[in-house]
């Protein structure tokens, strides 16, 4: 027996692990004079052929896979929206179509490409009002009102009630650390996760993958590495370290969304912080290329008079609060948005915790620079004040700070001044958080919420008159356009890519440990209660995830992004 766990592919995993010849990393097959967009797009096609036996298997268990599922459901209450998927049949004399009555409902198989989807709220714009989204070729192809929908024969539609329907989260600051930590997390319970909260794209952080994304090679490991194990779209970011300046272009034209960059020392020795000289390089790189640099904007600085750190307690939070005083994001912003004015490149702040940078980053924009800025759901829903001592789940860099400055974060959203939120979902093994000693000065830097980012979000915003629109904005709309993904993904409207959230607003839930996918469940948000329930998603007009199932095979893609002019 091959260890059935909760789905067929899981056991196309452990047959995977038999086989030892498929887990050698295969060295490049194409030679320096291929043209990168090419090489790379040979390499994925390698790559599939690897993974044949594995596709295999995955189909002659997907029969078991759906099978279990539709157990499990005929178990299930027979109430919501989902039971209300079925084929509906119409008349071709030129009156009026009305469904064909079925025998019996049917459930819609996760995976199915899906024709329509109508539901009494679609987010239109500002507006909320009921509407069916037409899909063809997995995109949007039309959206009509309700009482203009006529439905065609065979045509498969999802009706999903008085769910509220939305574009797909983007999430454009993810860890996903394959290849190199998968123990930490990878592409399979990463996109899973994500399919989960509503998420439909991606993009993954040059680190902490070993290696990391800093050159040509490292990107096609990396895409090797990712290949048939992603369940909504994933994009790449690059990164931009000591040395690799003659590596960005060739990136760029093999299709990385932009670059990352530290300015103090990143937690992996294997991604080294960049210096001013590495700065100035790197933006003559880019220059005319239509590339993004992000920076994770905190600069050591001179430590001010105060308690010996020796003599402080590093089980209480203050005491690692006070080690990443604001002056340390200050000054690093001051830098980038110096270096933006001067090249005219697009930059980005990642992770803004600090309000005290906003008026530097508002003055850089009114003198012209193209600046953009994130901050992270930690940081608009957790306090300084709250963590207990020892609790070093809450750990993060920069720190999670006071409510006050947490206030200032959320007026700041409201106004523009802050352009996205995002996860910057960044997990690890349970050993490396020191819950045993509780020492905050020794734990791992981190937070996972890619799973509960729209939840996160909309508990919290709501509460401060933010409307859905305001969350699409935030949370997609503006981050697909940091990632040159603008044009098709986070709008509804015809010719973008038919990624769908499907959820319940009004309803709340509990984070619980089995409910959690990421590959460590370890979260600072466990027990929380959140408003939203992400009943189900759409990727390019299929059907990924649906009340607490998946796909049984992945259907995301690498998203390569074209070389900007």
């Amino acid at each position: 027996m091959l260890g059935l766990k909760s789905d067929g592919l899981r056991s196309a995993r452990c047959f995977q692990q038999l086989l030892p010849a498929q887990r050698e990393r295969s060295p490049p097959l194409v030679t320096a004079s291929v043209q990168p967009a090419i090489r790379a797009a040979f390499l994925q096609l390698i790559v599939s052929a690897r993974n044949h036996l594995r596709r295999y298997i995955t189909r002659m268990l997907r029969g078991f896979a759906t099978a279990r599922t539709h157990a499990a459901e005929r178990t299930a209450p027979q109430t919501g929206w989902r039971h209300n998927a079925r084929r509906l049949a119409g008349r071709k004399d030129g009156g009026s179509r009305r469904p064909a009555a079925p025998s019996k409902k049917q459930e819609m198989e996760l995976g199915s490409a899906v024709s329509a989807v109508r539901s009494n709220r679609v987010l239109l714009g500002n507006e909320v009002s009921p509407a069916v989204i037409i899909i063809k070729d997995g995109q949007i192809h039309q959206i009509l009102s309700s009482g203009n929908f006529t439905e065609d024969v065979g045509t498969e539609v999802l009706d999903v009630g008085d769910s509220v329907v939305m574009p797909g989260v983007v999430d454009c600051h993810v860890h996903v650390n394959e290849p190199g930590r998968t123990s930490w997390e990878g592409f399979w319970t990463a996109t899973r996760a994500a399919a989960a909260g509503g998420v439909t794209t991606v993009v993954d952080m040059p680190l902490n993958s070993v290696p990391p994304t800093t050159t040509l090679r490292n990107f096609e490991e990396k895409l090797q590495e990712a290949t048939g194990k992603c369940f909504v779209d994933v994009a790449f970011w690059g990164g931009v370290v000591p040395g690799n300046q003659r590596e960005l272009r060739p990136m760029i034209k093999a299709g990385v969304a932009g670059f990352k960059c530290f300015l103090i020392h990143s937690g992996v020795d294997e991604f080294p912080h960049v210096a001013e000289f590495d700065l100035h390089t790197a933006m003559k790189q880019l220059q005319g290329t239509g590339s993004v640099l992000l920076f994770h904007a905190e600069m050591d600085v001179q430590p001010t008079t105060g308690n010996n750190a020796d003599e402080l307690d590093p089980c209480q939070y203050d005491t690692f609060l006070q080690s990443r005083p604001d002056v340390m994001e200050v000054e690093a912003i001051r830098t980038v948005a110096e270096l933006c004015l001067q090249y005219r490149v697009r930059c980005h702040i990642v992770h803004l915790s600090s309000a005290k940078a906003l008026k530097l980053i508002q003055k850089a924009r009114q003198a012209g620079a193209p600046l953009t800025v994130e901050t992270t759901h930690h940081y608009l829903n957790l306090c300084a004040e709250t963590i207990p001592a020892g609790a070093t789940q809450f750990k993060c860099c920069p720190p999670i700070r006071g409510s006050a400055n947490q206030e200032q974060l959320w007026s700041a959203l409201k106004t523009g001044q802050i352009d996205m939120v995002v996860s910057d979902h960044s997990p690890c093994t349970p050993d490396l958080k020191k819950l045993e000693s509780g020492d905050f000065t020794q734990a791992w830097g981190g937070i996972s919420s890619l799973q509960f980012g729209l939840p996160l979000f909309w508990t919290s915003a709501s509460k401060r008159d933010f409307q859905l629109a305001d969350v699409v904005r935030l949370l997609s709309r503006n981050t697909a356009h940091l990632s040159s993904l603008g044009n098709l993904k986070g709008s509804l409207a015809p010719g973008f890519d038919a990624d769908l959230v499907i959820w319940d607003p009004e309803t709340g839930f509990q984070i619980e440990e089995a409910s959690i996918h990421h590959k460590n469940k370890m979260t600072p948000y466990l027990g929380s209660t959140l408003q939203g329930v992400v009943r189900a998603t759409v990727l390019r007009g299929r059907l990924v995830y649906r009340d607490g199932s998946f796909c049984p095979e992945p259907l995301g893609k690498h998203l390569l992004i074209p070389q900007r002019t």
